[in-house]
């Protein structure tokens, strides 16, 4: 659509959302045209079935007294698999109450065999935690639910293990706290007869690569006690969840996917801030308003009109100066309102976690800007609006985030707010591909060698490995990592299998499944002491490296020192007007080539690469967008053996295509950037996940070449996966790269907020050459 009138025109006016949009649309200056597409998602109607036969009235009473007169068809049909022992995965809408599907077989079962028992995996605490208040508020007799996670006091632990017949916890504490302890979890274990696995969309690249062998080894330490419990798994909804869940299980599941749930007529909007003319950023490129500063305004608006709100984030800092941002705003209209706004994230402490729930509940809070902690968090009915800041990595995230508003069957408001980057230029250019495309799936590998080797570690510390299991837990590539365990020494070769040679040493404490590469890096407030929170060791030299700013509950902190050995950094309270970025250099080198098709003078190629990364100093840079100047960091380098596509071209196509060899090092690398900023579009993936590489040039190719590398050691898949869609990728890629307005490259398009040459040099014409190069050569094929 052209324009906010003809927006306008197209809205039907007697939605709430519609009637919320418009307001949003009134704080807009003169003259701007952020809409680039808006439409109503229309409402629909339930489709109930009757309570299946086996349920018994002590379950099904308290779940009527809740307003729950009859389940909707797919909670009914996921119930029963379950309760037939069939492995199931029911992937339905947000606010579909895909609860109900394993709350059913679960508490049946419990109720009537006193001596069943059942687990319940999260992949956060706040939804487990969520989750177990809805079983205890139906008390229904014989269920006794606890939950079990880092945050479960340590004398209340001993309680769980010896009465609690539903254990709700997550994968970390499974992996740390039960299966190295399997023995005194024996009666429960043996007695097991389901597990639950919530959100499961959400276990995808490595951290997915991880629960897949943690499950497995679930499954093992179960069948020594001779259990064989039933999985019943909860999706958003997903492409091919049976096939995503049986790859995360290593069973054969059946799926529910016909969602017989209402739902409100939903408002979306896509909204690309506009560009600034009076600030430029890096090298002279136009900056556009950012996602940040427009959710900030759009929440307070949201606020005023007295809708109930959540805006979305993609990082902690960003949450926080997005609720800083909207609370300004209030304080000037009504100063009581700004007290209705407040950030949530992870790296909260426990305390603060609980507290923010709660006046969620309550109503005390009308404004919250949150990173994707509350896209799987508490159960937040009555919602009228969902910002999302930024394309948040998937249209699976994207419509899990939007589900949050309209969750009690109302109308409701959904706005995408555009980034500086590609692949959100891209989609709100392309609606079709954000609202009509079909949904990614979940990529993940746990034949990684390097998730492997601790996994398989774990599990020989927990029950010596017999070749079977070997064989279970990862075919023939884990009898190499086996091998391998043996020559260093980790493992010994016995006749019944291998065996720890470490017992009085387990190996688990070692292992990061959520592939953060180490313990926490503890931020400290120098002056008192005071521990402020936590932050990813993987991320801590780009975030918290020495000068960086740093923010927590609204309060601004700069690093004093970081000391990644000790996993300490060290802050002081201070509010400077700037904020830090991080800049980084990287190299790569090809280790083994697995696939290589020609193309006549294209190659594209897949295989081993080793990458050496080092973060080498950090841009200030004040809201607008203007960088204040560059300082030095002398961190060290990071090297990781992972997983490569890349694509050379010859130089007789460069100067066919109408490129010059001066301007062939700004194009590649413009068409890196912008690959890298697209592969989410067909991978389960975000941007910080992955990286690239392009030279004039390469050592190893003999060509001018493009590299766009998984960033995790062993790779998790995403390289693959851009090698298997690579049409599709780089068609994309380049209509991004065409559609931006920019004349010469900007943040949206070529510009890479990673990138270790400062964005120097960057050729936006001549990526688009190279890519009608690469892509007319596809097509000859």
């Amino acid at each position: 659509m052209g324009g906010v009138q003809e927006v306008f025109d197209a809205l039907p006016g007697d939605t709430r959302g519609a009637q919320l949009l418009r307001r949003v649309l009134a704080g807009t200056p003169s003259g701007e045209s952020p809409l680039t597409h808006a439409e109503i998602v229309p409402a629909r109607d339930g489709r109930t079935t009757g309570w299946p036969d086996w349920v018994p009235e002590e379950v099904r009473a308290p779940l009527l007294a809740r307003g729950v007169d009859r389940p909707w068809g797919h909670q009914a049909a996921a119930a029963a698999h379950a309760w037939a022992g069939e492995h199931v995965v029911v992937s339905t809408g947000t606010a579909s109450g895909k609860s109900l599907a394993y709350q059913l077989p679960v508490l049946t079962r419990l109720h009537t065999d006193p001596r069943a028992t059942a687990l319940y995996l999260s992949p956060t605490k706040a939804l487990g935690a969520d989750q177990l208040r809805t079983v205890h508020d139906l008390r229904v007799e014989g269920v006794r639910a606890a939950s079990y996670d880092g945050d479960t006091p340590i004398p209340e632990r001993d309680w769980v293990r010896q009465h609690a017949n539903w254990v709700f916890t997550n994968p970390d504490m499974l992996h740390r706290g039960v299966l190295p302890r399997h023995g005194r979890w024996t009666t429960f274990l043996r007695r097991l007869r389901y597990v639950v696995i919530d959100e499961c969309h959400t276990y995808r690249g490595l951290f997915g690569s991880h629960v897949a062998l943690l499950m497995r080894r679930l499954r093992r330490v179960c069948a020594r006690y001779g259990a064989h419990p039933t999985f019943v798994l909860a999706s958003a909804t997903v492409s091919e969840p049976a096939v995503s869940a049986s790859v995360l299980t290593g069973l054969d599941v059946a799926e529910v996917t016909e969602d017989g749930s209402p739902r409100g007529a939903r408002a979306v909007a896509l909204w690309e801030p506009p560009l600034l003319e009076e600030v430029t950023g890096e090298n002279g490129a136009p900056v556009r308003r950012s996602a940040g500063a427009e959710t900030a305004r759009m929440l307070a608006d949201l606020v005023l009109e007295g809708a109930r709100s959540l805006a979305f984030v993609r990082s902690r800092r960003g949450a926080e100066l997005t609720a800083l941002g909207a609370r300004r705003v209030l304080a000037e209209v009504d100063p009581s309102l700004a007290r209705q706004v407040a950030a949530y994230r992870a790296g909260y402490l426990p305390e603060e976690r609980r507290e923010l729930e709660q006046a969620l509940l309550t109503g005390a809070l009308r404004g919250v800007a949150t990173t994707n902690a509350l896209e799987l968090g508490v159960d937040i009915a009555g919602l009228d609006a969902v910002v999302v800041a930024g394309f948040p990595g998937t249209r699976a995230s994207f419509w899990q985030q939007a589900g949050r508003a309209g969750r009690s069957g109302d109308d409701a408001l959904v706005v995408l707010v555009a980034r500086d980057d590609p692949l959100d230029t891209y989609l709100v250019h392309h609606p079709q591909a954000m609202l009509g495309a079909p949904l990614e799936r979940c990529v993940l590998d746990p034949t990684n060698p390097y998730v492997l080797a601790p996994h398989l570690a774990c599990a020989a510390s927990e029950i010596p490995l017999t070749r079977d299991d070997v064989a279970a837990l990862g075919g023939a590539a884990a009898l190499s990592v086996v091998d391998d365990l043996v020559a260093e020494g980790l493992l010994r070769r016995r006749r019944g299998g291998w065996f720890w040679s470490h017992p009085t040493d387990r190996p688990h404490a070692g292992v990061d499944i959520r592939g953060s590469g180490g313990e926490q890096v503890v931020l400290v407030e120098s002056e008192t002491g005071r521990m402020l929170g936590t932050v990813d060791p993987g991320t801590a030299p780009a975030t918290v490296h020495p000068g960086a700013v740093h923010l927590h509950q609204g309060e601004s902190y700069v690093v004093d020192t970081l000391d990644l050995d000790e996993g300490l950094a060290h802050v002081h309270a201070e509010d400077p007007e700037w904020t830090t970025q991080a800049r980084t250099v990287i190299d790569i080198s090809v280790e083994e080539t697995e696939q290589c098709a020609a193309h006549g003078e294209l190659q594209v190629c897949l295989g081993s690469v080793e990458v050496t990364e080092q973060v080498v100093g950090y841009l200030r840079k004040l809201p607008s967008g203007r960088v204040l100047d560059q300082t030095p960091l002398d961190m060290p380098a990071r090297s990781l053996r992972t997983r490569a596509v890349w694509y050379t071209l010859s130089e007789s196509a460069l100067l066919r295509a109408g490129l010059e060899p001066a301007r062939w090092p700004g194009a590649l690398h413009a068409a890196e950037h912008a690959a890298i900023g697209l592969l989410p579009l067909v991978a389960t993936c975000d941007r910080w996940d992955i990286g690239g590489v392009s030279t004039a040039l390469h050592p190893d190719t003999g060509h001018p070449t493009v590299f766009v590398h998984d960033g995790h050691p062993g790779g998790a898949g995403f390289a693959d996966r851009a090698h298997e869609a690579l049409r599709e990728w780089l068609t994309a890629t380049r209509a991004a790269i065409s559609d931006c307005e920019c004349p010469s490259g900007c943040p949206s398009c070529v510009q890479s907020p990673k990138c270790g040459n400062g964005n120097d040099p960057l050729d936006k014409a001549g990526a688009i050459l190279v890519l009608d190069a690469v892509l007319g050569r596809l097509a000859e094929d």
